[in-house]
């Protein structure tokens, strides 16, 4: 399976630059220096570096559950052009989701993120396109939410939370991630989205 191919290359890279403090901080997304010094790469090597390993753990495991979903959908409406369209949208959604911040802290060199959670969070909207009656489970809550409602709650939560900007983490990314990975599949077969209101009024 691809997702599997994916995880190993991201959980190696990252491990690697969890040794080596050079290459993390060649290969984090610095707004600053793509600016400054056109390091255009950074929008691209940043989804294969986590800061922790309990970042890399989480964004794996997500990738890991919702990716083999979305690989085996995107074969059986794209045919063998499925995991060149799985692979584009991973890595379009990392460097996409980057694009607000990097005008919004371009001109601050203290700026810094990594990690594929923009690209996850594309590979995770997509099963919910295709899948929108699938039941997602939140840690420590024992109840199981469908996808097309923990969907639109997932975006409020991201605008919500970039908007205080109280804590390290990119809701932002997520968002925009998030929009990548919902819309790109509708654009090489729009019959999706009739699909997923069908599922929906039909559960």
């Amino acid at each position: 399976m691809f997702t599997i191919f994916i995880i190993i290359i991201v959980a190696l890279t990252s491990y690697l630059a969890f040794q080596n403090r050079l290459m993390f901080a060649k290969g984090a997304f610095i707004p600053y220096d793509i600016a400054r010094f056109n390091q255009y790469y950074r929008f691209l090597s940043h989804i294969f570096l986590h800061v922790s390993w309990e970042h890399l753990i989480f964004n794996m495991l997500t990738l890991y559950f919702f990716g083999m979903l979305v690989e085996s959908g995107f074969a059986f409406y794209f045919g063998k052009l499925g995991t060149l369209l799985y692979l584009m949208e991973f890595l379009l959604a990392g460097v996409v989701a980057t694009i607000p911040s990097f005008f919004k802290n371009k001109n601050n060199p203290s700026y810094s993120a990594v990690g594929a959670s923009g690209a996850v969070s594309a590979i995770l909207f997509s099963s919910f396109l295709l899948d929108p009656i699938n039941k997602i489970y939140i840690m420590f809550i024992p109840i199981c939410i469908p996808a097309y409602v923990f969907g639109p709650a997932y975006l409020l939560y991201c605008v919500y939370m970039a908007k205080r900007n109280a804590d390290n983490v990119a809701h932002d990314v997520h968002f925009w991630g998030a929009l990548v990975g919902f819309l790109l599949p509708l654009l090489f077969m729009p019959e999706l989205l009739e699909n997923f209101i069908s599922l929906i009024l039909n559960q």
